[in-house]
């Protein structure tokens, strides 16, 4: 009996117990349900320039302006019909070259990119622009300047900087009208962009009534060009033309120097590089070239995108790094005029743009080129590119600075 009685008081101990224990509640069930914050959607911009290769200093400086863009709008946090966004950066290496920008353009598309911003060659965004068109995906080109680019009819191609139809006049009626020059030859490196730039620089100087002494064409892989100097020499030009980038106008710059050709040497947008100056050393001094914006410390929020750029990548900016930064942005101000990440809603809002870029006031016309896009053109004086006179096409031109001692 007493035995019963024990086994009885160790049960309701043991009973009591439980009791006790089940009254605290564990110490994890507060932190199950926390509420947890929402998680950022991911969304995707494209970048597509030469990354590699004789260009990738200045497919790079996009690349990097892109980046810094991306970065900045993460920092300050976005949200896009009330929910948080992330963006992430997908770039791609076009060699600028234009088959491989197609492969490039379908891995975008293929990645759900909400948009591009690239191509730099006219040669690699031109044949790209179909697939961007056929996806119905935004492409803000940061520097591709042939007419053709924004005139296949697609809704989906814009540019950031001024046409070749623009260029092109405005270098050929600065280099007769303001150097006074009357014997020209014209030389392109044979791309999208070089034969286009040039083709009408020479249409506007010989309507100017300058006369077209030679013109030559070599590639954008060409180092010597004494064969084509040599033979222009001949002819006396007072002034030599070159369509093509700095790979090129570098060793023809010191080529001209070596034989002795007295014209002075004028480019566009592909030769006003600090690489450029690096590459031809002391030939580069009196060299010209136009570039689409204005001067850079002159642009509204160039300053301080400079001093940025200088910081995170501990590099100057060599080109369209600007146009890079502010491509992004047009597609994030856009996204939130649509409250919406989807390409199909964005597109439209990328047409209606009116943002206060790094560059200046965005807007597109109706086939998607910069509206009122400036033109500068620049020479280069103790080893610097200095601007010589700001351009806007269809605006009466401004007195230009005359220029120093030039070839």
């Amino acid at each position: 009996m007493r035995r019963r009685h024990i086994v009885s008081a160790l049960t309701l101990t043991l009973l009591f117990a439980a009791c006790g224990k089940q009254e605290t509640p564990p110490a994890s069930t507060a932190t199950s349900e926390a509420p947890k914050a929402a998680e950022a959607i991911v969304v995707r911009i494209g970048s597509a320039s030469p990354l590699t290769g004789p260009q990738a200093h200045i497919g790079n400086d996009i690349r990097n302006g892109v980046q810094l863009a991306v970065d900045d709008v993460n920092a300050a946090g976005l949200e896009i019909g009330g929910k948080k966004v992330k963006l992430e950066l997908i770039a791609e290496d076009d060699e600028a070259n234009p088959t491989k920008a197609t492969t490039v353009a379908q891995k975008l598309v293929d990645a759900k990119v909400v948009g591009v911003v690239g191509h730099f060659n006219s040669g690699a965004s031109i044949p790209a622009s179909k697939i961007y068109a056929d996806a119905g995906i935004p492409q803000i080109s940061p520097g591709s300047t042939n007419p053709k680019y924004t005139q296949q009819g697609f809704k989906t191609t814009f540019r950031l900087v001024a046409n070749d139809d623009q260029q092109g006049p405005t270098l050929a009626r600065f280099a007769v009208g303001k150097l006074h020059a009357k014997n020209i030859a014209v030389i392109d490196d044979s791309t999208a962009y070089g034969q286009g730039l040039a083709d009408t620089f020479e249409a506007t100087a010989k309507s100017e009534k300058a006369t077209i002494v030679a013109r030559e064409h070599t590639t954008d892989k060409d180092t010597d060009f004494k064969s084509i100097l040599t033979k222009i020499k001949g002819r006396k030009p007072d002034l030599i033309m070159f369509g093509g980038i700095d790979p090129q106008a570098a060793p023809m710059a010191k080529q001209i120097e070596e034989l002795g050709i007295k014209a002075k040497f004028i480019g566009g947008d592909g030769i006003q590089t600090p690489n450029f100056i690096q590459l031809a050393g002391k030939s580069a001094e009196g060299v010209m070239a136009s570039i689409p914006g204005l001067p850079k410390e002159q642009m509204p929020g160039g300053k301080q995108f400079m001093e940025k750029f200088k910081q995170k990548f501990n590099a100057e900016v060599q080109l369209f790094a600007p146009m890079g930064y502010d491509g992004v942005m047009v597609l994030v101000d856009s996204m939130k005029r649509a409250g919406s990440t989807d390409p199909a809603k964005v597109l439209p809002e990328v047409a209606k743009t009116q943002y206060q870029g790094v560059i200046g006031p965005i807007a597109f016309d109706n086939k998607g080129d910069l509206q009122n896009g400036p033109l500068t053109i620049y020479t280069v004086k103790s080893a610097k590119w200095e601007p010589l006179e700001t351009i806007t096409p269809g605006a009466p031109a401004a007195a230009a600075a005359q220029p120093g001692a030039t070839k």
